[in-house]
């Protein structure tokens, strides 16, 4: 089939956006090569071509919404004779593309549509951070290999222009507004500017309310005496220092003492399924992660057979890689429980909506100090509040709270965490 079309790339998939081609029209193209990046609802994932050929024609620019299955760009034997399909209309305003086969361009690279001019190869982390600095990605001179655009280029841009205007510099202590590749131009109208949801944020929206509508949430808060578990904390990075390894945090503790608490308790590892519950094997938590494009939920698999350190590397890669947008579909499938924290933005106490099709997530905030009696003398504790969101179609407020005590004892008592 000359027709290269939307695949579906994650289990939730209904469109895709095409980010950004890598090859331009007039060039070959091998079986296995890297075609075009497209973003998912989940992550931005790499397009590899099925048969060798050349690409003739383009028929969904940068930027433009395609249904699963709908054609993207023509491959044929670079006599420009294809005939090319109409593609219809989606939701971001963009008219179908119909030309004519007289309009597919010649087999050369110099023929290459105007657009793939416009648009510079360079990196998915290359555009993220030009859109967090502000900086004009198509006007940068890239020294990657074939000309690609790289972190540092775009990093040496911000430098030089910061140094030529420091009066204009913008605060980047504060996240900065990000444009996703799906977005239009905002509209603006009245007292408000239009801004497109981008494809994440559209299947979260959906998703959630979903959840919310068909899952009866229960709610049950824990307040956590962790002042043993930040000293506990800091004796294990002293001997990661000197290790000459990386650090754990708080929350790598607390995925630990989650995925060990699961495991003793295995009627909150389920998901709700009609007449049935499925009771989870597998202990396999997803870590919220808060990215330019929405929320995404990387998920550590088997977390209860990791160490505390393995789960920190874990993390921290993984989180990296939800915001750049380069994790894969396994790399977010799968979960059985989620944690969300919030801790570190200063937040004590909230709610999350549980992830389908999970029955519950851990909302964590932060540590506080708090006055607590011990005998007759007061002293000041750390205090952390976790709050346990369950659907009680799946799990009972009992053992909800069964498993709340039981992590509470564990990580007042963090040496059992990692024994």
């Amino acid at each position: 089939m000359p027709e290269i079309t939307m695949p579906r790339l994650s289990d939730t998939m209904e469109d895709g956006v095409v980010a950004n081609w890598l090859k331009h029209v007039g060039e070959s193209v091998r079986r296995g090569e890297v075609l075009a990046e497209i973003e998912t609802d989940k992550a931005l994932m790499e397009l590899e071509a099925y048969d060798d050929g050349v690409l003739e024609h383009i028929i969904a620019e940068p930027g433009t919404r395609v249904p699963i299955g709908e054609p993207i760009a023509i491959l044929g034997d670079g006599s420009g004779r294809t005939a090319i399909p109409a593609r219809s209309t989606t939701d971001t305003g963009t008219a179908p593309v119909t030309p004519s086969v007289t309009e597919a361009p010649a087999p050369a690279p110099s023929a290459a549509p105007a657009v793939d001019a416009r648009r510079p190869k360079s990196s998915p982390l290359a555009r993220k951070i030009a859109e967090e600095l502000g900086v004009d990605i198509a006007a940068l001179t890239g020294t990657g290999p074939g000309g690609r655009i790289t972190r540092r280029d775009v990093e040496n841009a911000h430098a030089a222009t910061a140094s030529e205007a420091p009066a204009a510099a913008t605060d980047r202590r504060l996240p900065q507004p990000v444009a996703a590749v799906d977005a239009p131009a905002g509209k603006a109208s009245g007292d408000y500017d239009e801004i497109a949801l981008t494809g994440i944020q559209r299947v979260s929206a959906t998703r959630l309310t979903q959840s919310k509508q068909q899952a009866p949430h229960i709610y049950l808060t824990s307040a956590i005496d962790v002042t043993d578990l930040l000293a506990f904390r800091a004796r294990i990075n002293d001997t990661l220092a000197e290790a000459g390894t990386g650090k754990v945090s708080v929350n790598d503790l607390l995925v630990k003492a989650v995925a060990v608490t699961l495991r003793a308790n295995p009627a909150v590892n389920v998901s709700f399924a009609g007449d049935t519950l499925h009771q989870h094997h597998g202990i396999h938590l997803g870590v919220a992660v808060a990215t330019p494009a929405g929320l995404l939920v990387p998920v550590i698999r088997d977390a209860d057979r990791k160490s505390v350190s393995a789960i920190a590397a874990e993390t921290r890669d993984k989180a990296t890689r939800a915001r750049d947008r380069t994790l894969n579909t396994d790399d977010m499938s799968g979960g059985t429980f989620t944690i969300s924290n919030l801790g570190m933005y200063g937040i004590e106490h909230f709610t999350a909506v549980i992830n389908p099709p999970e029955a519950a997530i851990l909302a964590v905030g932060a540590a506080t100090d708090e006055l607590r009696l011990d005998g007759e003398e007061i002293v000041s504790r750390k205090i952390l509040r976790v709050t346990m969101s369950a659907d009680h179609r799946a799990i009972d407020g009992a053992i909800a709270a069964q498993f709340l005590a039981h992590l509470r004892d564990l990580i007042e008592h963090p040496l059992r965490i990692v024994t």
